[in-house]
């Protein structure tokens, strides 16, 4: 694909859709393609194992389905995975457990190109998103790569302390509050302080769209409480988690069936 469709859909001012999945499997992100109702699949390689490989396959089969493709990855080791999965294929970042206004500036100069426009660290490695050497020039190359949408979770206190200079700060399209890792660097359960939790997503909501960054905010159950981000002027959703699927299926339909299979006489 050669378009970034998520960037394109972020300067035409449109909404867009995406969902959460854990699996390597290609033919899940074939699936989410195939409903015609996802824009962007987002793989949470935070939580899951993969090689460089998966990567590649992930990115293709998105491509394939008219989708656009975003990675969520661990603070640590974060620019090398950046560059790994842009270099894939993958058009957007999600960076997580950042902290401080440096750590976004640095994980912004890591995904940039290493050119005298952009004075970024990434530079032209021979992989799949050039369209293999020498198929694509370097400053074709150098728009794409700046071209990626680079996404921060809000989800440390320090980071929500220093909201306004984070989103302030050139390269940052988009936040995400992370209400659990949020609560967890306070000290709290994230069930004993829901409405904190509300307030502080709140508050970050408010101070990206004040500085021109989209907000971006994940809906797991009720599609319904779409509602309540529209009417905070969200229009980027996350909607639905492969995992939190396929566990409520066990739990709640296992159950039943395993009620009705012990009530045999």
């Amino acid at each position: 694909m050669k378009e970034n469709k998520l960037r394109q859909l972020l300067k035409s001012n449109k909404p867009t859709i995406g969902t959460r999945i854990w699996s390597t499997w290609p033919t899940i992100t074939e699936a989410v393609g195939a409903s015609g109702n996802f824009d962007y699949i987002e793989f949470v390689a935070e939580y899951s194992p993969f090689s460089q490989y998966d990567l590649e396959n992930i990115a293709r089969a998105a491509e394939l389905s008219g989708m656009a493709s975003m990675i969520k990855i661990d603070f640590q080791n974060n620019g090398y995975i950046a560059q790994k999965a842009i270099a894939s294929g993958f058009q957007a970042i999600n960076f997580a457990d950042i902290k401080t206004p440096d750590e976004v500036r640095e994980a912004i100069n890591l995904v940039k190109a290493d050119s005298p426009q952009w004075n970024g660290r990434f530079g032209f490695p021979n992989r799949r998103y050039i369209g293999f050497q020498p198929y694509i020039s370097q400053q074709e190359h150098a728009k794409r790569v700046n071209d990626i949408v680079l996404c921060f979770m809000i989800e440390k206190a320090e980071a929500m302390e220093k909201i306004e200079e984070i989103c302030s700060i050139p390269g940052v399209d988009m936040v995400q509050f992370g209400p659990s890792d949020y609560s967890m660097s306070l000290g709290w359960n994230k069930a004993e302080h829901e409405e904190e939790c509300l307030a502080a997503e709140r508050r970050m909501i408010e101070v990206a769209q004040k500085y021109g960054v989209e907000p971006r905010c994940e809906i797991f159950g009720d599609p319904n409480r779409v509602k309540y981000y529209l009417d905070l002027g969200v229009k980027h959703i996350c909607f639905g988690d492969e995992m939190r699927v396929y566990t409520n299926f066990l739990k709640n339909n296992g159950r039943f069936m395993r009620e009705i299979i012990e009530g045999i006489k």
